[in-house]
C-alpha cells in the first residue's frame, strides 16, 4: 500500500499549514541575503556548490543486489553498461544482522532482500571485474558497517588500490536502526564508539570515503513526516558528531566527510522546502555550535532515494510517474546524488527492464529538461521559501525536544522518537482507509483486475550453496589464526566497551577497526567477528514505549 496523495485540507504532510496564494511580503520580514546567501556559500539554503548541475549532474547511483554474490556482480556490471556513474550495495537481512549464512538466525531470510555476504571471498566475488579505484560504491550497512568496508578495503588490496584511492561511503548510522529500522545488534554506546573508530581509520587510511550517511529515509519509510525526518536525522548527527569530537577529533578534521539521506515523496513542493531548510539548519548547528570553520564542514551533502513505501502493487506501472515526480523534488531540492526506485519494488526485487528504466528516468531529467541549465530555479518563490521557513522553525522545535530529554541517544533509550513516528504512521494508515488521503490505484481509480506480472525470483536454494561455501572456507583456512585474531579482538573490545560504557570517549584509546581488519584478513567470517563483538557487548534490547 502506498501513502501518496494530500491530506487534512491545505495541510502539508508535516501537518503545517499551506495557504492557497502566496504573494508579496510572504514569508514576513524575509531577507533573501541573510536566509539564502548565495549558491554554495553559508547558510548553502540554494546548495552547496556555486554551480550545482550547471557544471555536472547529480551522480545516478542504483541501489540493487540480490541473492549470491555473482548474481549482484552480473547487475553490477549491466548498470554500468546502462550509464549507471555509482554503485549502491544492499545486502541481505542476515549480512545486515551480523550472522553467517549457516546461522540458525538466517534460515529462510539468505539472499532475499539483498547479496549475502559472508567473508572476503563474497566481497571478491561482488566487485570482480569491477575496478575499484574507478567506481564510487555506497555500502548500505549500519551495525556492521565497519566490518563490511574492512573487507572491500581488503579486496582493493588485491587488485593493487590502495585506501587513498576509494571512494565511497558506508551508511554507518546505527542510531537511526534504533528509531526505524531494527538491524542493530549492539547497544548505543559501544556502537557509537565504533562509528567514532571508524571517522578515525578512515581520516588515516581511506581519506575520500564519506564515513557517514546519517539517514531520515528509513525514517520516513516507518512513517515520520517530513520535519520529523530531518528533526531526527539532525538531532542523530549532532549526537555523532558529539562523539567524535569526545573521542578527541577535530570536528573539521572529519565533518567534511559527513553525508545524508533522505527520501523524495510525490509531495513535491514540500520536499523541496524541507532539503532547503536541512542545508540552512545544520549549517548554522556546524558553524555555531560546533564551530566547525572549515566551509565543507558546515555543507549538508546528501543522497535521495524516492518513496518506497508509495509504491503500490496495484497498477504497478503508475509508480512510474510517482518516481519520476519524486525525482524531480529531489533534483530541485539540490541533491548529489540519487537512487530512483523501480516500478516493480512494491511487488518484488526490480526486474532488469525495471531496473532500467528507473535510471532511464533520471537520464532523461538531466538530458532532456532544462533543470540543469540553472541553480535553484525555485530561490525567492513566495511558496517555497514560506514552507522552508516553516519546516525550519518546525524542525528546530523538534531538534530542541531531542535535546532536552539529553540527547538523541538518551531519548532513544526513552522511545521518544519512536513513539513519535509511530503516531504518524497510524494517523497516515487511517486516512487512507477512510479516503481522506488518495492514493491512486488503492483507494480510488481502481480496476477490477490488474495485468499479470511476473516478479524476479530468488532461488531458495541460495542459503545451502553458502553453507557449503562458508564450510568450504573454514575447512581451508587457518582455523588457529583466525582464533588467534578474533582473541586479540575481543580483548580491545572488552576495554575499550568498558570505556564507553562509562560514558569515557575521549582520545588515546586503540582502535578496533585494525583488530577487526587482521581477523577479516585471516578468513574470519562476518558472523564470526560479530560474534566476537557480541560475546563483550551483548545485544541491544529496546525500551517500552515512550
Amino acid at each position: 500500500m502506498g501513502t501518496s496523495g494530500r491530506v487534512r485540507g491545505m495541510d502539508s504532510e508535516s501537518g503545517l499549514p499551506i495557504q492557497p496564494v502566496y504573494g508579496p511580503g510572504a514569508p514576513a520580514g524575509w531577507d533573501p541575503a541573510t536566509a539564502l546567501g548565495e549558491p554554495g556559500g553559508f547558510p548553502y539554503t540554494r546548495g552547496v556548490y556555486p554551480t550545482m548541475y550547471t557544471s555536472r549532474p547529480w551522480t545516478m547511483r542504483q541501489y540493487a543486489g540480490f541473492g549470491t554474490a555473482a548474481e549482484s556482480n552480473r547487475r553490477y556490471h549491466q548498470l554500468i553498461e546502462a550509464g549507471t556513474a555509482g554503485l549502491s550495495v544492499a545486502f541481505d537481512l542476515p549480512t545486515q544482522m551480523g550472522y553467517d549464512s549457516d546461522a540458525k538466525m538466517a534460515y529462510g531470510e539468505v539472499g532475499k532482500v539483498g547479496v549475502a555476504i559472508d567473508s572476503i571471498e563474497d566481497m571478491r566475488l561482488l566487485f570482480d571485474g569491477i575496478p575499484l579505484d574507478r567506481v564510487s560504491t555506497s555500502m548500505t550497512i549500519n551495525a556492521p558497517a565497519a566490518v563490511l568496508l574492512l573487507l572491500y578495503q581488503l579486496v582493493a588490496e588485491e587488485q593493487g588500490v590502495s585506501g587513498d584511492r576509494l571512494t565511497g561511503t558506508i551508511q554507518n548510522d546505527i542510531l537511526k536502526e534504533y528509531i526505524a529500522r531494527g538491524t542493530y545488534i549492539f547497544p548505543p554506546k559501544p556502537s557509537l564508539r565504533m562509528v567514532a573508530d571508524t571517522f578515525r581509520y578512515c581520516r588515516d587510511e581511506i581519506p575520500r570515503w564519506n564515513t557517514i550517511s546519517i539517514s531520515g529515509y528509513h525514517m520516513a519509510e516507518a512513517g515520520a513526516t517530513p520535519v520529523q525526518e530531518i528533526a531526527f536525522t539532525l538531532a542523530n548527527a549532532k549526537e555523532y558528531v558529539r562523539a567524535a569530537v569526545e573521542s578527541g577529533l577535530d570536528v573539521d578534521s572529519f565533518a567534511p566527510r559527513l553525508s545524508f539521506f533522505f527520501v523524495a515523496r510525490t509531495t513535491l513542493l514540500e520536499e523541496v522546502a524541507k532539503f532547503r531548510a536541512a542545508r540552512r539548519i545544520w549549517a548554522h548547528i556546524m558553524r555555531d555550535e560546533f564551530g566547525a570553520k572549515n566551509p565543507k564542514s558546515q555543507m549538508l551533502r546528501f543522497h535521495t532515494q524516492t518513496a518506497g513505501v508509495q509504491l503500490t502493487a496495484q497498477q504497478p506501472e503508475v509508480n512510474m510517474v510517482r518516481v519520476a515526480i519524486q525525482a524531480l523534488g529531489a533534483v530541485l531540492g539540490g541533491t548529489q546524488s540519487l537512487h530512483t526506485n523501480s516500478y516493480d519494488e512494491a511487488i518484488a526485487l526490480p526486474t532488469e527492464k525495471a531496473a532500467r528504466l528507473a535510471l532511464r528516468t533520471q537520464q532523461v531529467i538531466a538530458n532532456e529538461s532544462d533543470l540543469t541549465r540553472t541553480v535553484d530555479p525555485f530561490a525567492g518563490s513566495y511558496a517555497v521559501e514560506s514552507m522552508t521557513d516553516d519546516i525550519e522553525d518546525a524542525t528546530r522545535a523538534l531538534i530542541d525536544q531531542v535535546e532536552e530529554l539529553g540527547g538523541a541517544v538518551n531519548a532513544i533509550e526513552k522511545g521518544f522518537q519512536k513513539a513519535e513516528i509511530e503516531r504518524s504512521a497510524y494517523r497516515t494508515a487511517l486516512e487512507i482507509d477512510n479516503g481522506e488521503r488518495v492514493v491512486v490505484g488503492v483507494n480510488k481509480f481502481r480496476i477490477e483486475d490488474d495485468e499479470p506480472y511476473e516478479p524476479l525470483r530468488v532461488d531458495s536454494a541460495i542459503g545451502e550453496a553458502q553453507a557449503a561455501k562458508l564450510a568450504k572456507l573454514r575447512e581451508e583456512r587457518d582455523g588457529a589464526e583466525v582464533s588467534r585474531r578474533l582473541d586479540e579482538l575481543r580483548a580491545l573490545a572488552e576495554k575499550e566497551g568498558a570505556q564507553a560504557e562509562g560514558g569515557d570517549l575521549s582520545a588515546g584509546h586503540a582502535n578496533l577497526l585494525y583488530p577487526l581488519r587482521e581477523a577479516l584478513r585471516a578468513r574470519a567470517t562476518v558472523g564470526e567477528v560479530c560474534d566476537a563483538l557480541r560475546d563483550v557487548w551483548g545485544v541491544y534490547v529496546p525500551p517500552d514505549a515512550y
